[in-house]
């Protein structure tokens, strides 16, 4: 055959190096190929915190949602790097709704007491879910796949039928490269501003996504607050806002007090993979060239780290010919 590899997964980012290390786990030879490192990918920018951001319900995506939390709860218990469970509240405006469809992936999920809520807040749920710290995890994903004999290949394609020199088997994980790899023109940027700030002795995230000035949130992590943020669909620009920056801090600091003169530490602008129709993740039936089975795993928006596990799962799944007999 030739092939050093039975499997080659597009993208370095949470989508790509999940599935690269579930296929190396389903017994497969794997490489990477990615045109830029780890550390340049739109992941190292995620906030990154479980919760299904403007994700829609389907019973496939609930099943990502559950396998993801699982998979993060078991490493958070394990020690690995940047995976912590921490307590998170959302705070609603108006008439509050039930609970919200992926509770059931939450062990922990409570609606917020009225003593627990203040004006102009009518209700929200409390419920505690991983934080992973990109920078911390993103390495630790990638040593895991190269002490399991992954290749990393540090090369720009710009066909999925040249992935065909390296394996007969490709995961498309490219996120935005989508849009010019595949001619998907559903696959869109999602503009993401955050303002990162020394943390002043915070535990929990709280989220206020209902504020009409904005989408509202604060993340704390090991050393610093992640402070959002901006959900500008079909914007390119990766150049922080000085403008943005100063609305994202007021938002934040009306949300919680103690935040007022915290230390900037620094702003950082990410991209969200938007799709469309949602997630693609599917075997698609067309002939690649050399490619035999080509797989579809990108279009996760906001929600990346939350489905990646379970995401990897089901790529892993359709990856025919990559489970060998052990």
């Amino acid at each position: 055959m030739g092939d050093r590899f039975d499997a080659v997964v597009v993208g370095a980012g949470a989508i790509g190096l999940t599935t690269a290390v579930r296929l190396q786990q389903a017994g497969a030879r794997v490489a990477v190929v990615t045109a830029e490192p780890s550390a340049a990918t739109t992941s190292s920018v995620a906030a990154a915190v479980w919760y299904p951001t403007r994700t829609r319900f389907e019973p496939r995506v609930l099943d990502w949602a559950t396998h993801t939390y699982d998979e993060f709860a078991r490493q958070a218990a394990n020690g690995v790097p940047g995976v912590v469970m921490r307590p998170t509240r959302m705070l609603l405006r108006g008439e509050a709704p039930g609970v919200p469809w992926w509770a059931s992936a939450l062990p922990d999920l409570r609606t917020l007491r009225s003593d627990e809520v203040r004006a102009p807040f009518s209700g929200g749920w409390a419920f505690t879910v991983p934080t992973v710290e990109m920078s911390r995890y993103l390495p630790w994903l990638q040593q895991t796949f190269s002490a399991a004999g992954g290749t990393l290949i540090h090369r720009r394609i710009d066909a999925l039928e040249q992935a065909g020199v390296w394996a007969p088997a490709v995961v498309n994980a490219s996120g935005l490269g989508a849009r010019a790899l595949c001619g998907d023109t559903e696959v869109r940027p999602v503009r993401g501003q955050l303002v990162l700030v020394a943390n002043p002795g915070l535990h929990t995230s709280v989220r206020d996504e209902d504020n009409v000035d904005g989408y509202t949130y604060v993340h704390p992590r090991s050393t610093d607050i992640v402070l959002g943020g901006t959900f500008e669909i079909g914007e390119w620009d990766t150049t922080p806002s000085p403008a943005t920056a100063s609305a994202i801090l007021r938002r934040c600091t009306e949300l919680l007090p103690e935040l007022a003169g915290a230390p900037i530490l620094g702003h950082q602008v990410g991209l969200r993979p938007h799709r469309d129709g949602g997630v693609r993740l599917e075997a698609d039936p067309r002939p690649h060239g050399r490619v035999r089975q080509l797989v579809h795993n990108y279009g996760h928006g906001g929600a990346g780290v939350t489905l990646a596990w379970g995401c990897a799962d089901a790529a892993t799944a359709l990856v025919a010919g990559a489970v060998r007999p052990g």
